[in-house]
């Protein structure tokens, strides 16, 4: 069943953001949701490293652990990796709001879309092109839907007795939603040319995805025996995604620190 938020992808890219979309994201879901109402916003407490390490957590739920309870995914519909790439999880409702209330509503799984921002939730520093993408895809889902910026909550704030998430100020994250929505923040340069800081990152493999070109695209496509243009086009994206599945890497298209690992080890 295909499910009604598949307006999300087409919305946060014509915002200018970079946007993965995760195989089946249509389909996934809980159920539908309702008339959406706004948007929470929360971080991962993840690890450290990596664009989007929690990604398959996000999808598939998390397991019980001690003091813990199992909680079945997809636990957001959009994962926010530390570039600034959005990641589209699914198109329905999903399990991360839980019991609690902003601006009068008390469901938040059915009336809200979640965004998990990749932190690690004790201290990590925000990157400046995660906190651009984090307002700039707020204040385009809230848009499409006709709300302001005081329909977008952290965690805490939906559920302030159990939640610490997200770990920034959230009067001035709507503040710099709402320059957005009024046109007045400056233009920002969303996405970086390399993935953020990662171990497994080597010099001179800058990240590719859709829309690069060049020799490295060249070395890609010879890597992914697939048809060699120079173009990272949806056949080599395709190629790249059954690659990452068959070595049990998240299958998001994007040649990062960890593909690049995999396919060329140095």
């Amino acid at each position: 069943m295909t499910y009604s938020l598949t307006w999300l992808p087409g919305v946060l890219d014509a915002a200018g953001l970079k946007v993965a979309l995760y195989e089946g994201w249509e389909d996934r879901g809980r159920g539908n949701v309702g008339s959406i109402q706004g948007v929470i916003c929360h971080h991962t407490a993840g690890a450290a490293h990596g664009n989007m390490p929690t990604l398959k957590s996000l999808v598939n739920g998390r397991a019980a652990r001690h003091g813990v309870t199992a909680l079945p995914g997809p636990l957001a519909q959009l994962g926010l990796g530390r570039d600034g790439t959005f990641y589209v999880i699914a198109a329905g409702r999903c399990n991360h709001a839980g019991e609690g209330q902003w601006q009068g509503f008390t469901n938040g799984n059915m009336n809200f879309i979640g965004i998990e921002a990749e932190n690690d939730g004790v201290g990590e520093a925000w990157p400046d092109v995660q906190m651009e993408a984090y307002w700039r895809g707020v204040a385009a889902i809230l848009m499409h839907e006709g709300l302001d910026a005081n329909r977008c909550a952290g965690h805490k704030e939906y559920a302030p007795h159990r939640k610490p998430d997200p770990s920034f100020d959230m009067q001035a994250f709507r503040r710099h939603v709402a320059e957005v929505m009024a046109g007045t923040a400056p233009p920002p340069e969303l996405i970086p040319a390399a993935e953020p800081s990662h171990p497994d990152a080597a010099p001179g493999r800058p990240t590719l995805r859709r829309g690069a070109n060049g020799k490295m695209v060249d070395d890609l496509q010879h890597m992914l025996n697939t048809d060699v243009d120079g173009m990272f086009g949806p056949t080599t994206e395709a190629a790249l995604r059954e690659y990452q599945r068959q070595h049990a890497l998240v299958p998001d298209g994007i040649a990062g620190p960890k593909t690049w690992h995999a396919l060329a080890p140095q």
